[in-house]
This record gives C-alpha cells, structure tokens and sequence, in this order.
C-alpha cells in the first residue's frame, strides 16, 4: 500500500493559524499534505477574547477589542495567501470564542479528517499550569489531529531572536490560540 493510499481518507482538512511559529509550521505541514492528497483545505482563525479580557483585568476597551480582532483577521488573511501561494484553494474561517470549542465545532460542521495545529511545548513547571483546557482537544474531535511541535533547537533560536528583538518589538500580544 502506498503512502497516497494510506492517507487517502483525509478529504477535507483543518488547518488552525495564530501566526506564531508553531502555527507556521503547522500551516507549512498542512499545505504539503493537502497539495500530496489532494484535500479540501480550510483554514481556521481564533480570537480568544475571554483570555483577552481575563489578561487586562476586565479593562479592555472597545477600541482594544477592535485591534485585536482586525489583528486576528490580518493574521487570517496571510494564512490564506500562504496557502494559495503553496497552490491551494483554501477557506479561511473567523470566530470568537475558546479556540477548542471552535476547532471541534468547526471540524464537526465541515465533516473534517485532520485537524492540524501547532503546538509551543512547554518548560518547566509552566506545563503543570496551563490550565486553558486545551488538553481535551483530543477528546472533542472525532477525526484525526496532526500537531506540528517546534524542536528544542527552533525553540532556543527563537528564544535568542525574542531575546535580541525584544526591545524594539511594540506589537500587542498575539490575540489568538
């Protein structure tokens, strides 16, 4: 049995983008496999304004919520072109809410094979508290879930890039997971 046989059943698959690194790899991933299997391919971006609001105290004004969301829309936009650039024909999808709760509602709605999302490992006792849930993804989806992980090497260059740049970045934290 080929490869292109063993991964046929993924017809119609979720990509999820934040714009990160991790979320890069996943669409650089994503897009290969679905160019190969020639997939369905949908892109989906999530605006978490609860942890927004949770982060600021409850102090975010609507102005802030509007950056955040044109922010988020933007980084939907580069998801989709990166795709197109790659050759596919992708569909970009916006929501508010727990980005489980929509990856899962989104998969479910478009009858999705794989879902594919990155995913920064973390150090320390800082994996002990997470405490977003995001763990239950697993549990929520009734298909398969590819997770592109950075390798400790892209996660030390990248710290060292943060490290040398840190003083001349003035973006807002990334809204979305």
């Amino acid at each position: 049995m080929n490869r292109r046989t063993a991964m046929g059943s993924y017809k119609t698959i979720l990509l999820c983008y934040d714009g990160s690194r991790e979320g890069r790899k996943a669409l650089r991933q994503g897009a290969d496999l679905a160019r190969v299997l020639g997939a369905q391919t949908h892109l989906l971006a999530v605006l978490d304004t609860r942890t927004q609001i949770a982060h600021s105290a409850g102090l975010l004004t609507d102005i802030a919520c509007s950056q955040f969301e044109t922010s988020a829309r933007e980084v939907l936009a580069e998801g989709v072109a990166s795709l197109k650039a790659r050759g596919l024909e992708a569909q970009g999808h916006f929501a508010h809410g727990l980005p489980v709760d929509e990856i899962a509602e989104l998969a479910k709605e478009l009858g999705a094979d794989l879902v594919i999302v990155g995913h920064r490992c973390r150090r320390g006792l800082s994996r002990w508290w997470g405490g977003n849930g995001n763990a239950n993804l697993l549990d929520r989806l009734s298909c398969s879930l590819l997770v592109a992980c950075s390798s400790v090497e892209e996660q030390k260059t990248a710290e060292i890039l943060n490290e040398d740049t840190a003083a001349l970045s003035v973006e807002p934290v990334n809204a979305l997971t």
